[in-house]
């Protein structure tokens, strides 16, 4: 129990410290941003296609991951449409033309991005509770390391329209302590009810693909280093399944 405290803990705070940065920087490079997003983005898709989704299909069979990848799917589908996600950069590009819109905008995020942090968190709590050694250490890696430039582009965001950069890194942090309530209540769940554990699993991992490829892979495509994030992908990719294999 100690251990999912820590190691989730971490990863839903991840958000926090990616959002130091921007406190200290004024300026940062797409590049670099979209490296780091396709990066995450591998490693996630990895977890999701080696660890998750094969270990569902050990402990609940075929119809488990089907059922539990859709799940997956309509929740992060509903989840944006009834709140509209942001992509921020492209908000931030237009807010000088759209001054009166900016506070209205910038709640949409924040929600937006708190909202969708609750699937990641539940990824984190039925992983450590699985029963699979190592599993939820995984998981939380790939969805801390996606989750610092998220609060780097949040604070970055703020800043930028003029909110005091204490409280951008506050609002950050609080995006981030919405994803540890979510791993607590995973964990919970799969506590009593041992069943839906392989239909979580494939629940986590059917949420991670969409983050993935609706979310991750187009922001870190739109600026112009599709090449660069391409390696950063596949580097990421195979760090985890590196790290699964040997580890």
């Amino acid at each position: 129990m100690e251990e999912f405290i820590a190691a989730s803990g971490l990863s839903a705070f991840a958000t926090a410290l990616g959002a130091i940065p921007a406190i200290i920087l004024r300026n940062t490079t797409h590049r670099a941003k979209d490296i780091l997003l396709a990066f995450s983005a591998g490693m996630m898709m990895a977890a999701s296609t080696f660890e998750l989704i094969p270990e569902s299909l050990n402990l609940g069979g075929y119809m488990s991951v089907i059922i539990g990848i859709t799940m997956g799917m309509l929740v992060l589908t509903i989840l944006e449409q009834t709140i509209p996600h942001e992509h921020i950069e492209r908000t931030q590009a237009r807010s000088h033309l759209e001054n009166k819109k900016i506070d209205r905008k910038a709640l949409l995020v924040i929600t937006a991005i708190t909202l969708h942090n609750i699937p990641e968190g539940l990824s984190v709590g039925v992983s450590f509770n699985s029963g699979v050694e190592d599993l939820g250490l995984l998981i939380a890696l790939a969805i801390g390391v996606q989750n610092a430039p998220e609060g780097f582009i949040i604070a970055f965001f703020l800043i930028q329209q003029g909110v005091k950069k204490t409280n951008a890194f506050l609002i950050a942090a609080c995006t981030g302590l919405m994803e540890w309530i979510a791993a607590f209540a995973g964990y919970w769940m799969t506590t009593f009810v041992s069943n839906i554990v392989p239909i979580g699993l494939a629940f986590a991992a059917g949420s991670m693909i969409y983050i993935v490829y609706k979310e991750l892979i187009p922001e870190s495509h739109g600026d112009g280093y599709a090449l660069s994030a391409t390696y950063a992908f596949t580097s990421g990719l195979l760090l985890m399944i590196a790290m699964t294999w040997f580890f």
